[in-house]
């Protein structure tokens, strides 16, 4: 049984792990009604957690391969599977997936869905197809999607929206990986599909070239996605709108940027940001066009 000052202290972590983990996600997030915000914030530390022990890192920065990668993955499962038993295990994070995935009855297999894309890291995958970078983006961000819909009270068997909601994720991680092709394989992580080509980080017009090939798997993917925030109570849409509109625009900001995209990190300012979140609050008045997912990557069932 959770204390309510359990439940604040471990809100109140979360909250600073994602102040300094992740500044749009911390930024959409305060749209959400006070519930919702302080269970994304739970979840949040939690996949924060889990990455940073993957990657050898601090709240997503400094990452170094690390030695003994198989052996980090095993502890992570160890640790998240002991919470979800509902063992309080004095480790922050894993507290607060103790608490959100009771409160919320978030379903294990996206949990494991979730685990299963620091597995693939640890083995040193690549992607040969791009079907193959699309499954790996759901693993990373697409089953958190998955686990956010729930939070904002989707069903858990209301599959066309968890379609939707990880097809977000989907965007996001793309986004992600177009802006950080060169940090990325810094430590030995290539996140292009093999068929697409060699490679080359000094070769900035041919990364520019991948980053256009990948924003426009973006665009694609976060249409999709807008269909679903649609169905969603007002605030958790206005959130999820504005957090589209601030990940989709690092993608299309790295696109725009070509062959410089790569001299100096890709960042949306807090002007920008606002003017997102404003233009995400007029959206949430208008009825997306339809968006049909033939002929996009749809998550395992």
């Amino acid at each position: 049984m959770t204390s309510p000052a359990e439940r604040t202290s471990l809100v109140a972590e979360a909250e600073r792990i994602i102040r300094n983990g992740s500044r749009s996600f911390r930024f959409a997030s305060n749209l959400f009604d006070q519930e919702t915000r302080e269970r994304a914030w739970l979840l949040y530390s939690w996949c924060r957690a889990c990455d940073d022990l993957a990657d050898g890192q601090t709240l997503g920065h400094g990452a170094v391969a690390p030695a003994d990668p198989e052996r980090r993955i095993a502890l992570i499962r160890e640790a998240t599977d002991r919470a979800l038993a509902g063992e309080a295990l004095g480790v922050a994070p894993f507290d607060a997936l103790r608490i959100v995935a009771a409160e919320c009855a978030i379903p294990r297999r996206f949990i494991d869905d979730h685990l299963a894309g620091f597995a693939l890291d640890a083995a040193g995958w690549r992607p040969r197809g791009e079907d193959d970078l699309l499954r790996y983006c759901y693993h990373v961000a697409g089953a958190v999607g998955c686990m956010m819909a729930v939070i904002m009270g989707v069903a858990p068997d209301d599959e066309e929206m968890l379609d939707r909601a990880s097809d977000l994720g989907l965007a996001f991680q793309l986004a992600n990986i177009a802006r950080d092709i060169v940090e990325d394989q810094g430590v030995g992580r290539v996140y292009i599909p093999a068929e697409w080509g060699p490679v080359d980080v000094a070769d900035r017009e041919r990364l520019a070239e991948i980053a256009r090939r990948l924003g426009a798997l973006v665009d694609a993917y976060e249409a999709s996605a807008r269909v679903g925030a649609a169905r969603l109570p007002f605030r958790a849409r206005w959130a999820v709108l504005s957090a589209a509109k601030v990940y989709g625009g690092i993608a299309r900001k790295v696109v725009a940027r070509g062959a410089g995209a790569w001299d100096s990190r890709t960042v949306v300012h807090k002007p920008a940001k606002l003017a997102m979140v404003l233009n995400a609050l007029v959206e949430c008045g208008d009825r997306p066009a339809p968006v049909d997912r033939a002929g996009l990557w749809t998550r395992p069932r």
